[in-house]
């Protein structure tokens, strides 16, 4: 039997060692597009590559498998992080859980990963062929060929790990077994908003902010960061992941809404309310939310309408008002997604009513 994989990724990578070690018998082979397998493993993660989580803090799948949480339930009662966790170990690979909860090898070198896969492919005897690009696959009575630039080959099995597409384009090798097809759009991006703060704030982190899109439902929290560009970090890449075919369908226009100290009106009244008591003599650049740098501070109080020089006991209830606005529904326009590369994520692609939930078979085409 002559099993081809499409796709030299960690999902087609690890397949194929799985598939080999269970049927040493079939022909495993794996075709690649690319110059080289592993090649967005070996970057990912700052090139520490995060290969699981601890699942610790998820107390609802549905928080980070915004569109498939339902088979995704299924499919961790079938190899869970906890199976991914062991499986590395047993290869060798220590591992190390970090206080985000996110499971990186301890060496914190993603080339520890990419060296133990392609071992592993090597030692169990599956074939690699890079510069391999299907262009069209073929459902035959005896099987299924797969079409190169130059030639093809026949598979009785094939299963497809080429990851996200950006466009629909990366899906044309799929047309000819008529698989229904969601248009994919990005997922995981960060968000360019204009403001003349970026390069004043430029690197500042923000710890527990929680974001939302305004007249949506759609919310995360988490730390944030602001660049050069706009703003990014866990909790804008969670947000555009809840909200990516949202965003698509308005072009990366929209308002977005940050609770910077991730606190009720009433708590940071509150707190607006103990500082005036405790400060009345200082300036209100002396003291902050905790949450915030000075420097965030004080571009908060301009936006607000607070005088810089004002004096804490001074405040009047506009400006105490203006404040609590600013900190807990403060407002900016998105005008576009991360301007700098395509996404390793995407919204979209072959139909999950497609395929059988329980193996990930094509309903339509058996094998």
């Amino acid at each position: 039997m002559v099993i081809a994989i499409i796709g030299a990724g960690a999902a087609g990578c690890f397949c194929a060692i799985e598939v080999k070690r269970r049927m040493p018998q079939a022909e495993v082979v794996v075709y690649e597009a690319g110059t080289r397998a592993l090649a967005k493993v070996a970057i990912t993660g700052g090139g520490r590559c995060n290969l699981t989580n601890s699942f610790r803090e998820v107390t609802d799948l549905r928080r980070v498998y915004p569109r498939g949480d339902k088979l995704m339930r299924r499919l961790l009662t079938r190899f869970s992080h906890r199976d991914c966790f062991d499986w590395w170990e047993r290869e060798g690979v220590r591992l190390v859980t970090m206080d985000d909860e996110c499971v990186f090898p301890r060496s914190q070198n993603a080339q520890e990963i990419v060296g133990t896969l392609l071992r592993l492919m090597q030692t169990t005897g599956v074939r690699l062929h890079t510069r391999h690009r299907v262009r069209q696959m073929e459902a035959l009575p005896q099987g299924y060929r797969l079409s190169f630039d130059v030639h093809s080959v026949m598979a009785d099995r094939v299963v497809v790990t080429t990851g996200g597409h950006p466009c629909q384009r990366g899906f044309a090798m799929l047309e000819g077994l008529q698989l229904a097809v969601v248009p994919p759009v990005p997922s995981l991006f960060t968000f360019n908003i204009e403001g003349d703060w970026r390069q004043e704030l430029m690197g500042t982190v923000v710890e527990g902010a929680v974001v939302s899109l305004a007249g949506t439902k759609f919310r995360a929290e988490g730390p944030l960061l602001l660049t050069h560009w706009g703003m990014s970090g866990p909790a804008i890449l969670k947000l555009s992941s809840h909200a990516a075919r949202f965003l698509a369908e308005h072009d990366y226009q929209a308002t977005l809404c940050v609770n910077w100290c991730a606190a009720t009106e009433t708590d940071v009244q509150q707190l607006l309310s103990a500082t005036m008591q405790q400060s009345a003599a200082k300036q209100v650049t002396s003291a902050h939310p905790s949450c915030l740098t000075s420097c965030h501070w004080s571009v908060l109080l301009r936006k607000a309408g607070v005088p810089l020089t004002q004096r804490w006991g001074a405040l009047n209830a506009k400006h105490v008002n203006r404040l609590v606005t600013t900190l807990t529904a403060d407002t900016y326009r998105i005008t576009g997604r991360c301007p700098f590369k395509d996404e390793f994520v995407t919204c979209g692609g072959v139909s999950l009513q497609s395929v059988e939930a329980s193996t990930l078979e094509s309903k339509h085409h058996p094998g």
